[in-house]
């Protein structure tokens, strides 16, 4: 019976491309037009078709990572992306959306992140083995979405450009001081430090992330200018001249929100200015897929434009600029997805075949996520005073080529002698 209700839900489903599925009986179904995208599927479990009809999203992703679904040539991107496909162009997956209004009701309370669960959050995905994140990150360990100015940028210039764009969007001046609002491994926090002579206070929940920003402050002698600390947003005190957070606010949570901007304006000295770079969609309010809220990112959410601005609407600052980045995720993700792949061996090394799989699946859904399911990133500019950043966007553009120096008679100008000009 559960094959049969399967058979019909994806013969609705698939109407471009190709899907052929090997049931476990042996018998072997194609669904769609024939076309490409196409991907063959494998059931290993008389249970499969039950479970993926009563919850596809989790099911599927626990499948592939227990081998009791296996596609051919090991295509998986191929897979996510023909099924992500057509459930875009499908009005008539009733009991997908009723799934999704279900847990979109229930989202506060799976949100719901008070400093302790928070740290606890944070722990699940952040402190894995050092060497795993080395594997497929740029050496600087930049865990967040790489700005592709060019299409010849490798995933290293993307993420330089990146640090670049976000310390010309806070017009930062030497001596100033910066907060950095979940500041991973450093790296942002080291380069204002080091490249803009900026005083960074940078916080994390992750210990490990905690211990090796230390580190790599010492190790380049910035510690008395870049300075982390293990705690939470809510506990910070004193104002700062910038503000940055890059890659937090999708663990903030919804019920959360109104805390955090406070934070943000309360923290924030009256001719400051701030920046927020965070995951959205680009299609409305949502729900986080229970897959990679059980296994990936627990208490995490990535909200719609009009989720935010309509707490900052509330909180007493401006919103001076909003940029979306549409595409440079989903080729961050693919860079990441190919040197994850390729270290596959080292990775099994550590942890074991089922991780592996684990977050395969995770690096591509997500990529795919960014480049058929509506999935962006948004940087929003926020001061207090409508005249803190000047009234056109002309200095973003001051430098030939984000990443790079500006230049004087073929000498390199540093961003300190282009401040002090002005």
């Amino acid at each position: 019976m559960w094959i049969k209700l399967l058979s019909i839900f994806l013969k609705r489903l698939i109407r471009q491309g190709s899907l052929v599925v090997v049931y476990p009986d042996g018998r072997s179904i194609q669904y769609g037009d024939g076309s490409t995208p196409s991907a063959t599927m494998r059931f290993h479990a008389r249970s499969l078709p039950r479970k993926l009809l009563i919850n596809p999203e989790l099911t599927l992703g626990e499948a592939y990572m227990d081998g009791t679904l296996t596609v051919d040539q090991d295509d998986l991107y191929g897979l996510v992306e023909l099924l992500v496909i057509n459930l875009k162009r499908q009005s008539d997956a009733w009991h997908l959306r009723w799934q999704a209004n279900l847990r979109q009701l229930h989202r506060r309370l799976a949100q719901f992140n008070p400093a302790g669960r928070a740290q606890r959050n944070v722990a699940h995905h952040y402190d894995l083995s050092g060497t795993l994140y080395d594997l497929f990150l740029d050496p600087d360990r930049q865990y967040s979405c790489a700005y592709f100015r060019e299409p010849g940028d490798t995933l290293e210039t993307a993420q330089r450009n990146k640090k670049s764009l976000i310390a010309r969007k806070l017009l930062l001046a030497p001596e100033q001081r910066v907060l950095d609002i979940g500041c991973g491994w450093g790296g942002l926090g080291l380069h204002l430090a080091r490249d803009h002579g900026a005083r960074v206070t940078g916080i994390t929940l992750s210990q490990e992330q905690h211990r090796i920003a230390e580190e790599r402050a010492r190790a380049e002698g910035l510690g008395d200018q870049a300075r982390f600390r293990l705690q939470d947003y809510r506990d910070i005190d004193g104002t700062f001249d910038r503000i940055v957070s890059v890659g937090m606010f999708e663990h903030v949570g919804v019920p959360h929100y109104k805390e955090f901007f406070a934070t943000l304006r309360d923290r924030l000295k009256d001719d400051g200015v701030a920046l927020l770079h965070t995951i959205g969609r680009a299609d409305g309010p949502g729900s986080t897929n229970p897959w990679i809220t059980k296994y990936i990112f627990p208490g995490g959410y990535s909200p719609a434009l009009s989720e935010i601005l309509a707490v900052v609407e509330q909180s007493g600052l401006y919103v001076t600029d909003v940029e979306v980045w549409r595409l440079h995720y989903a080729e961050t993700l693919k860079e990441w997805r190919n040197r994850f792949e390729a270290s596959l061996d080292r990775v099994r090394s550590i942890y074991d075949e089922r991780f592996c799989r684990m977050w395969r699946f995770y690096l591509v859904a997500s990529e795919v996520a960014f480049r058929h399911d509506g999935l962006v990133v948004f940087q929003i500019q926020l001061a207090k005073k409508q005249d803190a950043v000047p009234l056109t966007r002309d200095y973003l553009a001051s430098r030939d080529r984000l990443g790079e120096p500006a230049t004087r008679d073929g000498e390199k100008i540093t961003d300190r002698e282009v401040w002090n000009a002005k």
